[in-house]
């Protein structure tokens, strides 16, 4: 059935249909336990196009769903999922629903958003992806696995081998649909899907229906009722263009000041070298940052998203492949260092901010030369950016201040020297805590002390006073004794620089003439002191201080 016989139903973002009053998700009709576990983590009221798509999933019909990233589309399909396969039995190797993303970076963020309410109707959930280990995930398979969230490629292989069957999925999903095509993942989706059995649910989600989407929608989709939340040429009021032209003696400058900027920043390049070689800059600079890139191992992706979200790094420097469908909330900014390859890489990158209704600013760095190309790209997208002319920018301009909230390396530069100075005033706090409480303990231990000695000195028929004096005089004299050792006498130190006399002395060498202090392969240094007779058959000594 073509697309245009579809039910459609187009919703503006994050608005509630006019004159209709505001829905919960308990009005949805999903299991109660999911309602107050989505309650407990702060969600009570759904977007748009979840109200619109929940009780359409929940009926069984097949849904079409555009928007943009960051429009909920996530528990728009994953709820209901979840509520249809609530009570059923799953057999070892043959998942009930199957959920296929483009990257592995989002087929983890799906199953880490559904996860905790899979758990509420215990279901088990599992994500089938390349850069982990397929031995992992075909023992979850023999196990038996509700839901798997999988990418096309993993997920082939492991049926190759024999280790899962999709005979008995009722529920499949494909997210981000545009982005397999573009990623050219559709023959393995396709060939996934016609393992499917007929009769079962569809839902696609995409931010565009370009042909290659139209095709799978007419296949594999029966009577879909479309959901639109937001026009797919990123028109949103909420988010700003902006395109900076620059001198090119100016862009690693301009890139250092927005990237230091207060609050998390996405910085967009077309290769991982690029990523890598900016990424190591911006930290030379004094910005936390890091780079994220296919050439990376999935660990090393995964530890660099989650100290990107946790606001261990503010500003993530990343290819567009490896950016595609990462859902981190609070990004209100997006740099384009290197222009996108076309307008959808404009949108995608475009789409990690302003998300779910948040103001965002997306920036492009345009060199003189680069003008054209980017005009016309914007044209292509469907956005109005508005045109700044960068005159002698150096470290810092005015005028990229104000539209990014780019801050100069002398405040970056400050704020790092106060972080520190904070640092060190907490770690004497923290010290003069510990010697006012051994102090006390000290104090206390005296006085035990005394009582004891009092004590023992009645039980021998003695003058108490007398001994707890003596013993308190004894404490006095050893601790004089463990007091700074005396500085050496002149006439020493003289006699130990006179080698020319023929007397005994020792050499002290600094690092510069080879001796004196050196490090050793521990990278401690060590210090040689060396007897004047060694040459004459004399002893020699030397004495290591490991301490650096």
């Amino acid at each position: 059935m073509s697309i245009a016989s579809t039910d459609h139903v187009v919703l503006p973002e994050n608005e509630a249909v006019e004159d209709a009053p505001e829905v919960t998700f308990a009005d949805l009709g999903l299991p109660e336990g999911v309602v107050r576990k989505l309650a407990q983590n702060g969600v009570t009221t759904p977007f748009p196009i979840q109200a619109a798509t929940i009780p359409d999933a929940l009926a069984g019909k097949d849904i079409l769903g555009r928007g943009r990233t960051g429009s909920g589309k996530t528990l728009s399909f994953g709820l209901p999922t979840l509520a249809r396969l609530a009570g059923g039995r799953t057999e070892k190797h043959k998942p009930r629903a199957v959920i296929l993303t483009p990257t592995r970076e989002l087929a983890m963020q799906v199953a880490d958003a559904l996860q905790p309410y899979g758990d509420v109707v215990g279901l088990k959930m599992k994500v089938v992806c390349g850069g982990t280990s397929m031995g992992n995930q075909i023992y979850a398979l023999e196990r038996g696995v509700d839901i798997l969230v999988a990418t096309p490629g993993r997920l082939r292989d492991i049926i190759n081998r024999g280790a899962c069957s999709l005979e008995n999925v009722e529920v499949a999903v494909l997210d981000e649909a545009d982005q397999m095509s573009d990623l050219g993942f559709l023959p393995e989706v396709t060939e996934l899907l016609d393992q499917v059995p007929a009769g079962g649910q569809r839902m696609l989600f995409s931010a565009t229906m370009e042909n290659e989407i139209s095709t799978l929608v007419k296949r594999y989709l029966s009577n879909p009722v479309t959901h639109e939340v937001d026009s797919a040429q990123g028109n949103v009021t909420t988010m700003s263009h902006h395109i900076l032209i620059v001198k090119p003696k100016d862009k690693a400058p301009v890139t250092a000041a927005i990237a230091s900027r207060k609050g998390r920043t996405i910085i967009f390049v077309r290769t991982q070298l690029g990523a890598d070689r900016i990424a190591e800059q911006l930290c030379d600079s004094g910005v936390k940052a890091d780079a994220l890139h296919g050439g990376m191992t999935q660990g090393a992706r995964t530890r660099v998203l989650e100290d990107f979200k946790k606001g261990y790094v503010n500003a993530l420097v990343a290819t567009d492949v490896a950016a595609r469908g990462i859902h981190v909330d609070g990004i209100d900014l997006v740099l384009n260092v290197d222009p996108a390859g076309d307008h959808k890489d404009y949108l995608h990158r475009s789409g990690r901010t302003a998300r779910a209704g948040r103001s965002g600013t997306v920036v492009s760095l345009s060199l003189p030369h680069q003008r054209r190309q980017i005009f016309r790209l914007m044209e292509d997208a469907g956005v109005d950016a508005s045109r700044h002319i960068i005159q002698g920018a150096g470290a810092f301009d005015p005028e990229v201040a104000e539209i990014t909230g780019a801050r100069s390396m002398t405040e970056v530069q400050a704020e790092s020297v106060g972080n520190a100075a904070q640092q060190a005033e907490r770690e004497v706090a923290q010290l003069t805590k510990e010697l006012e409480r051994a102090q006390r303990r000290a104090n206390e231990l005296r006085e035990e002390a005394d009582r004891l000695v009092a004590r023992i000195a009645r039980e021998q028929g003695e003058d108490p006073e007398a001994a707890v004096a003596e013993a308190q005089a004894a404490v006095v004299a050893a601790a004089a004794e463990v007091s700074v050792p005396e500085q050496p006498a002149a006439q020493d130190v003289d006699r130990a620089d006179r080698d020319d006399r023929g007397g005994r002395g020792f050499e002290r060498r600094d690092d510069n003439r080879g001796g004196g202090f050196r490090r050793d392969d521990r990278g401690g240094r060590s210090f040689e002191r060396r007897d004047d007779r060694g040459d004459r058959g004399g002893r020699s000594f030397e004495r290591r201080d490991d301490q650096p």
